[in-house]
């Protein structure tokens, strides 16, 4: 059902575009489509409160069968509006079959948790992704074969629309098995919802919620930036590669969406366990790299294969977000939320294609506008990185460190998700740091010696992710950065032994931890690190080389904050010891 109403809504969109290729050029093509891509979005801005009020009010099953049975009076007059070859009623129906599409999106992404639950949501997410982006890609390619075969020697835009009318057929018999379909849903329930909050008062409560205004802001950019690349490329391509049939066109931007279905299922995979916002990230600096590289190439092989490259970057990008937005939304208030999403993405897409528009009209050709692109990429791959400092690094270590070892962790659900947290741990090796950062799901503040905290070449990335420098002379100082944080409900880590060890023994541990804690609600969780002593990395002599060793973490029950240095020992001693 997706799949099918996926490219209802494009096959009708990829007809009119096709004609507005075959019939103009330059600032003019441009325009042109980035106005039938403005026809698709403005029902998104324009109805997004009652489509999101409707899917929290009534069962979304219901919901979704309503809307798609919707599309059958609307394939009819477009299917009519072909054989008259009335080519700007067709061209404004665009608009109406996406009105269709509002009411429906919410409860279709809404719809994905309650059949599937938390546990399994970002792979569902990412089925639904690249369902998606595989009927976009057969429709792309298969309505712009079909256009190709049918329009003969047709040059107007009414003769070309009588030419393809038999595309309407297909349209009208895609909206009927849709409709079929959805009466196959399983019956969900619904929390009931009664009052449409305002506009304001939605954004207003999304902004308190930083995870889903981030996630929203971000998918809202990405998909502005992809309106302005669909509508400039064609241009781009014929002035550029000197392409003019469509099915090259189409063709291109569409086996982009095979790249999309590689990252999705990527993404799948890596999430399989928990949600990695590392990969929002590395998502956005790949699709910053691929944008740079873009207008620079004319032969039509290297754009697939850098468009496909630009779509892998695309699926890790989106489906976190999309996960996120659904996890950290209320369940009551689920389908306003993702209504909110869809009014914001496609303001912005809404927005960017007026520039687009803008741009067309004062003649500004496609390369320079590709490149504004790429700098917008670049901007939202710093962002994301600043923001996912943690989460990047950690997907990072966690890939590196499974080259050479075998990590293990035990006991992570001892680590409480929110709140003031102290990690101690044992230190037998230099990347001791590196493990339970790799582990770790939360962000953490290591307490480190401060020679490597000032270090010219440290330095930045080290205050980048908040260390608190310790020595004998600043003791002071990193005790009062580590209450300040454990008050403000964050985590630090330590090893209070002082120093990597020499032996195999723990060392005492030294008194800080009680400072930092005393008077604090810091739940102190202790931590044992096992199977470095006698690698590379320890200072055991001679150091023994063992391909892939195993690494435990364990994590024990957490202390209370009054916990002493002794006691806390006494735990890391004992979790050494359990098998």
């Amino acid at each position: 059902m997706v799949v099918i109403n996926a490219m209802l809504d494009l096959g009708h969109k990829i007809l009119i575009q096709n004609t507005v290729f075959k019939t103009t050029s330059g600032a003019l093509q441009m325009g042109l489509t980035a106005l039938v891509n403005a026809c698709i979005l403005l029902p998104f801005i324009v109805f997004f409160v009652p489509a999101g009020r409707m899917a929290d009010k009534y069962p979304k099953h219901r919901v979704i069968q309503a809307t798609i049975a919707a599309s059958i009076p609307v394939a009819l007059a477009i299917w009519m509006t072909y054989h008259q070859g009335m080519f700007f009623l067709a061209f404004a129906l665009t608009l109406v079959l996406a009105t269709q599409s509002a009411f429906y999106s919410p409860a279709k992404y809404g719809i994905i948790r309650e059949m599937y639950g938390e546990e399994h949501l970002t792979a569902a997410n990412a089925a639904v992704q690249a369902v998606t982006i595989v009927a976009i890609l057969l429709g792309s390619v298969a309505f712009s074969v079909l256009f190709e075969a049918w329009i003969g020697t047709a040059t107007q835009a009414s003769h070309i629309l009588t030419a393809i009318s038999p595309a309407g057929i297909i349209l009208v018999a895609g909206a009927v098995l849709q409709t079929f379909l959805a009466t196959r849903l399983p019956a969900t329930s619904n929390p009931g919802a009664t009052q449409t909050p305002p506009l304001a008062q939605v954004l207003r409560g999304i902004r308190a919620r930083p995870a889903l205004w981030g996630s929203m802001a971000g998918l809202a950019l990405f998909w502005a930036v992809n309106q302005v690349l669909f509508a400039a490329f064609g241009a781009h391509l014929k002035e550029a590669a000197g392409v003019t049939s469509t099915v090259v066109a189409q063709g291109l931007l569409a086996i982009g969406g095979a790249g999309i279905v590689a990252g999705s299922a990527l993404t799948a995979r890596v999430c399989r366990r928990r949600l990695e916002l590392g990969l929002v990230a590395l998502g956005a600096l790949g699709m910053a790299v691929c944008m740079g590289v873009l207008p620079w190439l004319t032969v039509v092989p290297l754009l697939g294969a850098v468009l496909i490259l630009y779509g892998a970057c695309a699926g890790l990008f989106i489906v976190p977000l999309n996960s996120l937005i659904q996890l950290r939304a209320p369940a009551p208030e689920l389908g306003i939320v993702l209504a909110a999403a869809n009014f914001l993405q496609n303001a912005a897409m809404l927005g960017f294609l007026v520039l687009t528009i803008g741009a067309a009209a004062l003649h500004m050709p496609p390369k320079p506008m590709l490149l504004v692109l790429a700098v917008i990429l670049a901007v939202m791959a710093a962002a994301s990185l600043a923001a996912l400092r943690f989460e990047t690094a950690r997907l990072f270590l966690r890939a590196l460190l499974g080259l050479f070892y075998r990590v293990r962790c035990e006991g992570i659900e001892h680590l409480p998700a929110t709140g003031p947290v102290l990690v101690a741990a044992n230190h037998v090796s230099w990347i001791d740091w590196a493990v339970l950062l790799a582990v770790l799901p939360r962000p953490v503040r290591f307490v480190i010696y401060s020679a490597y905290a000032e270090h010219p070449l440290l330095r930045p990335i080290l205050r980048a992710f908040g260390v608190i420098p310790v020595d004998s002379r600043r003791a002071a100082g990193a005790i009062r950065s580590m209450r300040m944080t454990l008050l403000g409900g964050g985590a630090v880590a330590i090893f209070p032994e002082g120093g990597i060890a020499r032996t195999p023994e723990l060392a005492p541990f030294q008194r800080g931890l009680e400072l930092a804690c005393r008077g604090t609600q810091t739940a102190i969780v202790p931590v044992a690190l096992m199977g470095l002593w006698g690698s590379l990395w320890s200072r055991c002599r001679p150091w023994r080389w063992q391909w892939r060793r195993t690494i435990t973490v364990r994590l024990g029950a957490p202390l209370p904050a009054t916990a002493t240095a002794q006691h806390v020992r006494e735990a890391v001693a004992a979790l050494r010891v359990e098998d």
